[in-house]
């Protein structure tokens, strides 16, 4: 088993962050691949299309690579070992079977090889045929292995060399150069960083996880990612280019002040740092793949939009809640935590009786919390402010289930200002199309009116004491704890 280490409430936030806001930036890339670098007036936006007939906010092979590797990683398994790279392998070839949108020109042809082969020694005999190529070619070194690798940097949170064999195992089963293992290892050593830490120091720190002999061209490519603008780093499907433009666009990209009062928060910088990686051009959904993997390790799901998070999807099935659960899986070792969180059916509650009541100000947003049946409230939209189980709400439609990761407890959330906002803006986004919206939280008494009384200013003006002092008045008969950091929260919006 890969060893874990314990999380707390920001740091498990973190983890939840990197497989979604790297398959984010997969999607929000993806209509933009091997185009010209976007013009000063253009915003990505994850319209779908691309090279594939691509849904809008459907993740390509970067992301569905990066599955193959977290179904394994979920249950603790070990990566460096036989048997797990043997499940990984197995995984790659029932992905270009089943699923495979699109596939890299050195990840095809090693895939080929091997196509006939199935049980023990199928990672021997990819690896095999990888190493063929590169004899054959010279050219092994795309930006194949890196773009999948984050999930091998959150098997190993408590231990950077074994990150560091594991990440050179996994990489080597389609590229055998070793600049590509390289690159993934100094991306996962960025990740296990920001994850524990919050910080981007990692991904100098992994310098000293590489051979000796390869440490100062590695520190001078970063050091040249660090002085030029990210678009200088074009064409990006050689692996170095590909992390140095993922590297550039974090480092160039300012973090905002925090002002919430003008919607201003530092964890904007991972919207902005991606939205620079696709203004990249080329390769830009596999850029931005690599670079949401660090950013989400370092500002955390709750950084990622949720207008981002609501159409994210893609192979197997997988949804935002789902890459939230690969990744949380990993970074605990294959436990799931109390109440069989993540993954359980159904969420446990700490009320008993359901709650259902319209706001003072729109009859169509309905207060609830976790008892509360969608069905009864007539609601077409969830917006979920705490944990849900994979059965909960599921009459609903999946893309107008939004969860949002908001703890009620002072001190447990890393941008409260900003994930409360953004959960106010969901509500009145899903009221613009048409949708009742359940707004819920565990118990109903301190996130949803809080949520709430933030909505109230958003659509009314109303003052954010006064919207709370009413809600007060409305949900008293049901409880109300409003925790003082949410009370604050609020006002300063």
């Amino acid at each position: 088993m890969a060893a874990a280490v314990p999380l707390d409430a920001i740091q498990s936030d973190r983890a939840a962050g990197v497989l979604l806001a790297a398959a984010c930036g997969d999607a929000l890339g993806v209509p933009y691949e091997f185009g010209p670098p976007l013009r000063a007036s253009e915003r990505p936006e994850m319209r779908g299309g691309g090279l594939g007939p691509y849904a809008p906010g459907e993740y390509s092979d970067d992301t569905q690579m990066a599955m193959c590797i977290a179904e394994v990683s979920a249950t603790g398994a070990d990566l460096r070992r036989s048997d797990s790279l043997d499940r990984i392998a197995g995984n790659f070839l029932r992905w270009k079977r089943e699923g495979a949108s699109d596939i890299g020109a050195q990840t095809r042809k090693v895939l080929d090889a091997v196509s006939h082969v199935s049980g023990p020694g199928i990672a021997a005999a990819m690896r095999d045929a990888a190493a063929d190529l590169h004899r054959r070619t010279g050219r092994s070194a795309g930006n194949g292995s890196l773009m999948r690798t984050a999930p091998v940097a959150l098997a190993y949170l408590g231990d950077p060399e074994a990150l560091a064999e594991a990440a050179r195992a996994v990489s080597a089963l389609t590229h055998y150069d070793p600049l590509a293992a390289d690159a993934c290892v100094l991306w996962c050593a960025g990740i296990r960083r920001a994850v524990l830490d919050g910080t981007f120091d990692g991904v100098r720190e992994g310098l000293d996880l590489l051979p000796a002999e390869r440490r100062d061209r590695w520190s001078s490519w970063l050091a040249e990612a660090e002085s030029k603008s990210p678009e200088q780093f074009r064409p990006n499907g050689f692996v170095v280019p590909a992390l140095q433009a993922a590297w550039s666009a974090i480092t160039h990209t300012d973090i905002p002040d925090h002002n919430p009062g003008h919607g201003s928060f530092p964890c904007q910088h991972l919207e902005r740092a991606l939205t620079a990686a696709v203004r990249v051009g080329d390769d830009t959904d596999t850029v931005a793949a690599i670079a949401g993997a660090l950013l989400g390790a370092r500002w955390g799901s709750s950084a990622v939009p949720l207008a981002w998070q609501r159409v994210v999807h893609g192979w197997p099935r997988r949804r935002a809640a789902d890459l939230i659960r690969l990744a949380l899986l990993t970074a605990q070792g294959g436990q799931a935590g109390q109440g069989g969180w993540p993954g359980c059916a159904r969420a446990p509650s700490p009320v008993v009786a359901p709650l259902m009541q319209a706001h003072p100000h729109d009859p169509g947003v309905i207060l609830g919390n976790l008892h509360t049946d969608a069905a009864a409230a007539r609601a077409s939209a969830v917006v979920s402010l705490c944990r849900v189980g994979c059965d909960d709400f599921d009459d609903v439609a999946d893309g107008n289930r939004v969860s949002v990761w908001l703890l009620d407890q002072p001190g447990a959330n890393a941008q409260p200002h900003f994930v409360v906002d953004q959960a106010a803006r969901m509500v009145r986004e899903l009221r613009e199309e048409g949708h009742v919206v359940l707004l819920h939280c565990a118990a109903g008494q301190s996130r949803t009116p809080a949520v709430a009384a933030r909505y109230t200013t958003l659509t009314t003006g109303t003052p954010a004491r006064a919207a709370l002092a009413e809600l007060r008045g409305r949900l008293n008969t049901h409880g109300w704890t409003l925790n003082p950091e949410l009370r604050q929260v609020v006002e300063q919006l």
